[in-house]
């Protein structure tokens, strides 16, 4: 009974630390070299985390149906650290990436994908999700 506890106190403490994609929007057309601005969100929670870092990359679905970012993350734009911030009272803390669209890209639908990495409560538990955004390059 109590690893079923246990269990179930882990899996809510992983879903509250969950992270998000503000930034692009669903659907937003990119520009093949161009800078973009890539906004990953981390709502507060009560169990304490501490952040480690995130992936960005983006990967083609023009010719073929899109990959789950859990199995593929494309060509990365950036990797290292993560700090969310407030900035907004109407925005859960998030942190703004600056990554430029490869020019070699090709146009059409892709994904924008994140790889987020955190450890959670006072045992340190390590928790990795990984989020995906569909864009349209052009």
């Amino acid at each position: 009974m109590n690893f079923f506890v246990s269990l179930a106190l882990f899996a809510g403490a992983a879903l509250a630390q969950n992270a998000g994609i503000g930034l692009p929007t669903a659907g937003q057309k990119l520009t093949k070299g161009s800078d973009i601005v890539v906004q990953v969100q981390r709502p507060n929670s009560l169990t304490g985390s501490t952040e480690m870092a995130v992936a960005i990359g983006i990967s083609s679905c023009a010719t073929r149906p899109c990959v789950p970012s859990d199995e593929f993350m494309g060509t990365i734009l950036y990797n290292g650290g993560f700090k969310p911030e407030y900035h907004e009272t109407s925005l859960p803390p998030y942190q703004n990436f600056t990554v430029t669209v490869p020019s070699s890209f090709t146009a059409g639908n892709a994904q924008i994908n994140v790889a987020h990495a955190t450890l959670i409560g006072a045992s340190q538990y390590p928790f990795l999700e990984t989020l995906n955004r569909t864009v349209v390059v052009v």
